[in-house]
């Protein structure tokens, strides 16, 4: 018996019921596991961002994030719409570990790079700064909390 982790795929989500996946990994993991009041979770961005997931090779929701791109990233970043804005990065429990933070964060990366876009702007969760930071991401500015939660801005060039 093969003791190999399964393989998955990063793609960007196509679709309503892709969309549906994503959000029921955010709801695992920041509802459920972080406890982050579920109207807080969704918001109106959810219907302009280009989302990302990550789904094992027999259809298990891994992963998910989000790009906010024009208005709705420069609402997050200061006003810059050359900057996207990377947010609810999510991997489920169970598949940490096995490098998906990364490849969601480069897919969305790569969406960012697709639109013109220059950089991308994030607010990490204080503990993940450093998984951010082995990503190439730069803190800036104070420390501020979201949903109650210690955040700081991050950015990196493309």
């Amino acid at each position: 018996m093969s003791s190999a982790a399964p393989s998955y795929v990063v793609r960007v989500a196509d679709g309503p019921a892709d969309r549906e996946i994503c959000f029921a990994v955010r709801k695992e993991v920041f509802v459920v596991e972080q406890g982050v009041p579920e109207d807080l979770e969704y918001d109106a961005y959810d219907a302009v961002a280009v989302h990302v997931l990550a789904v094992r090779d027999d259809g298990v929701p891994l992963g998910a994030g989000r790009l906010l791109c024009g208005e709705a990233a420069a609402a997050k970043n200061g006003g810059d719409p050359s900057v996207g804005s990377l947010g609810r990065l999510a991997v489920t429990e169970a598949a940490r570990g096995l490098g998906l933070g990364a490849a969601l964060v480069r897919a969305i990366e790569d969406a960012a790079r697709a639109r013109g876009l220059r950089a991308v702007d994030l607010h990490a969760q204080t503990h993940a700064m450093g998984f951010y930071e082995r990503l190439g991401y730069t803190a800036y500015g104070p420390e501020f909390p979201d949903a109650g939660i210690p955040h700081r801005a991050m950015r990196r060039s493309l």
